[in-house]
């Protein structure tokens, strides 16, 4: 039986066997020792996405220290709040950071725990996912919106219909209309300028 370690663009965590291509945590352990989760979803407002292997580290998933989740890809891992990590994608962190300070007109790029915050404050909405409307055609690549019921992302002139194996459906991406936005308002940001996240391989659907 698998894990509820799985999450989607909603930010939920679900129980499916395929396996992601990203994991990450958010800031510890918040799962038993039974492996089943407890009535919290994060630990701390450090939510990051990681590699899935790095320095040949081995890791007790749902052990000891922190509950490991899993992403299709980063622009999942985007939509639901997440953040590179410094550690085992540093070069991508602060690819990420500094896009963050050019998009938010800062003098610095931003501290982990800077960005953290802002991204705490945009993901959620009390304990529910926290959506954002905005015109589907000032949308960058990367982002996700909720459609149908469905999450899609945005990829071009197509948008991706998002499953836990792989985007399995695309359709044309509509040129005008108001739509509800899964991916935090600061990240599109950091998405409108230039930051190019990880895709799974099955965004090539249509070629």
């Amino acid at each position: 039986m698998p894990l509820q370690n799985r999450i989607t663009p909603f930010g939920e965590l679900i129980a499916v066997p395929a396996r992601g291509t990203l994991f990450g945590n958010r800031g510890g352990r918040f799962h038993t020792e039974a492996k089943t989760l407890t009535a919290r979803r994060w630990a701390s407002r450090q939510w990051i996405c990681c590699v899935l292997d790095f320095k040949g580290r081995q890791r007790d998933v749902w052990g000891r220290f922190y509950t490991e989740l899993f992403f299709l890809d980063e622009p999942t891992a985007l939509a639901a709040g997440h953040r590179p990590c410094f550690e085992c994608r540093r070069k991508e962190a602060e690819d990420f950071a500094e896009r963050w300070r050019v998009a938010h007109r800062l003098r610095r790029p931003p501290y982990a725990f800077e960005m953290d915050e802002v991204l705490h404050s945009e993901r959620l909405r009390g304990r529910s996912k926290r959506l954002h409307r905005r015109g589907i055609d000032a949308l960058p690549d990367g982002a996700f919106i909720a459609l149908g019921g469905d999450a899609f992302a945005v990829h071009g002139d197509r948008i991706l219909r998002w499953t836990p194996q792989r985007y399995d459906a695309e359709k044309p991406r509509p040129r005008s209309g108001t739509v509800d936005v899964l991916t935090p308002p600061a990240i599109l940001a950091v998405l409108s300028a230039s930051y190019k996240p990880r895709w799974h391989p099955s965004a090539t659907i249509g070629g």
